[in-house]
Parts: structure tokens; C-alpha cells; sequence
């Protein structure tokens, strides 16, 4: 399937299918943090914009042109954090999830960070305690566990459940 697939930087005019896309994954429970009625036009723009203007955005996209993955990172806009990318967050598809795009979608985001941007030596994001899949895919590419924030996140089963952060440092 991902060979249909093509990979590339997300451009401004993705704006509007990027948004759907996020539409789509939130309505799954634990599809990501973000509730349906949290995923607004605003929030779409804010990330777009610190992606596109001092981080790195990639989208997946089918032959016909619609954006099933997306995948995105940026500098918190602290000198002392400006070697790190941060607040990760990466969307496919329900209709496409389970057949490698979010592998493939962090590989393509790895590779240009590894070759286009030689100032950040860390990548970091946070996961569920529960999305093991997840947990095992992010190991898989070279992040590594470094903590456990407990009871940070509210299950879908309305109980709590840790956050795990991780991490990906250049060159291990």
C-alpha cells in the first residue's frame, strides 16, 4: 500500500485537508488527544505556521492527490531548546491506518531532519501509556523511553493513564 504513496513537505495550501484529516483521526476515541471539537480551524493554522516557518511538516499523500498521513515538529521558540524539535504530533488516516504510512511518514521526517536540518540533535514526543503499537513503532525508529509523567492524560475509559515521554537523539 505505501508504495501508492507518495511523501512530501506539507505546503500552506494543505491547510483545509490537513484540518479534515485531523477531523477524521479525532473522532476515534484516543485517535489523539485532541477531542473532534477540539480540532478547529485556529489550531490547524498554529501548527502550520511554527511547522512551516522554523520546523518541519510531511504529509502522505495518495495518487489521487488526498493527504491521508500528516506528521509535524518544531522548536519550542526557546534559545536554550533551539536544537530540539518538539510537540510532535502524527495523523493517518482510520481508512489507511495499519498499513505502514506512519512508519514510512516517520522515516521521511527523520531523513530530512538527518539531512536538511544539522542544528537539531533531538527529537521528542510524548505517547500514550496504552497505544502500545505506538510505543513499540517509536522504539523501532530510535526513540528512547525517558520517563513516565503518571496520571497526566484522561483514558477514553474516563480513568487516567500516563503520558510516556520519549525521545531521538542524532547519531544514536
Amino acid at each position: 500500500m505505501t508504495g501508492e504513496i507518495a511523501f512530501r513537505r506539507a505546503v500552506s495550501s494543505d491547510e483545509q485537508d490537513i484540518f479534515q484529516l485531523y477531523k477524521n483521526v479525532a473522532r476515534l476515541p484516543g485517535g489523539i488527544a485532541r477531542e473532534e471539537d477540539e480540532v478547529d480551524p485556529g489550531y490547524i493554522s498554529h501548527f502550520m505556521l511554527q511547522s512551516l516557518n522554523r520546523g518541519l511538516e510531511v504529509v502522505a499523500v495518495t495518487p489521487s492527490g488526498r493527504i491521508v498521513g500528516e506528521i509535524h515538529a518544531y522548536p519550542p521558540g526557546i534559545k536554550v531548546f533551539a536544537h530540539a524539535f518538539s510537540d510532535l504530533t502524527i495523523v493517518v488516516d482510520p481508512e489507511f491506518q495499519g498499513k505502514g504510512i506512519g512508519r514510512n511518514l516517520f522515516r521521511e521526517f527523520l531523513r530530512i531532519v538527518e539531512t536538511e536540518f544539522p542544528e537539531i540533535l533531538r527529537v521528542e514526543l510524548v505517547v500514550r501509556e496504552s497505544n502500545e503499537h505506538a510505543l513499540r513503532l517509536y522504539e523501532s525508529l530510535g526513540f528512547k523511553v525517558e520517563g513516565n509523567f503518571e496520571y497526566r492524560i484522561k483514558s477514553v475509559d474516563e480513568g487516567y493513564e500516563s503520558d510516556v515521554p520519549m525521545g531521538w537523539i542524532r547519531g544514536r
